[in-house]
């Protein structure tokens, strides 16, 4: 099932995707339920938004492919290298992402999302999926520049706009067999199976939550392969993940 989070005649709504339309649901199913309103509204009258704003935080798994973490340099962390993007980071499909004036340098980073539907704490692995409901795509832009003067990596991740999500939340995924594609104005930077991922949805899951309680509508951002790298005002970025659709996001100066 593929919930969108939309907006149609200046409301905000929640929906199932269903062909080239969308079942208006009564409320975020989250936490109201899939009962729908019974209206049908067609895909190309509304705007799609970000799928979940998380109610809390944002968070994120560094260095989780060994291509990657070549490319940044030094090994791959034997435990999830965790950090946070506050939820004022979230921007929808095709919204900008503005590159603030206090960076020369912002990257792309394409990623699998993973929002969660209840309450986590002391989550064993065998149990994590039980906490999902559903997969969306992210990107994890980031102030490269900042990163490194800064020494942690709070300010360089944390910028209004870096954190799209989107299209729409797919409650049914295979992580398994799906491969993520990010394109910088058409051209293929990042091309990698989500299976060549270090530590599984699983394993992030059961390890953040023994830090900190994961609550409903918090998002996971689980690592990008390599090939990340810098983009100007005005480029278009893509990040496709097979059975999620694709995440389009534009550039422009602060």
């Amino acid at each position: 099932m593929r919930i969108a989070r939309f907006s149609h005649q200046d409301v905000i709504r929640y929906g199932i995707v269903d062909g080239r339309e969308i079942v208006e649901l009564v409320g975020d199913p989250m936490y109201a339920g899939y009962e729908t309103t019974g209206e049908r509204i067609p895909l190309a009258d509304i705007t799609l938004l970000a799928p979940v704003i998380p109610r809390s935080k944002i968070v994120c798994v560094g260095k989780n492919y060994h291509d990657h973490a070549a490319e940044m340099g030094g090994e791959a962390p034997v435990e999830p290298l965790l950090f946070l993007k506050p939820n004022t980071a979230v921007i929808g499909p095709n919204d900008a992402i503005v590159r603030p004036t206090q960076s020369e340098r912002t990257d792309f980073e394409g990623e699998l999302a993973v929002v969660i539907g209840k309450i986590a704490k002391n989550v064993p692995v065998e149990r994590a999926l039980d906490y999902v409901f559903g997969y969306t795509i992210g990107n994890d832009v980031t102030a490269r520049d900042l990163q490194k003067s800064d020494g942690q990596w709070s300010r360089a991740k944390g910028f209004d706009t870096f954190c799209p999500l989107g299209p729409a939340i797919e409650t049914e995924f295979d992580a398994a067999s799906a491969r993520l594609t990010t394109r910088l104005n058409g051209e293929v930077k990042q091309e990698a199976p989500l299976s060549d991922m270090i530590h599984s949805v699983a394993d992030i899951i059961a390890y953040a939550s023994a830090a900190f309680t994961l609550l409903p509508g918090d998002v996971l951002l689980t690592g990008t392969p390599a090939g990340v790298g810098p983009f100007q005002a005005g480029d278009e970025i893509e990040v496709e993940i097979t059975g999620l659709g694709i995440l389009r996001s534009t550039a422009r100066n602060a």
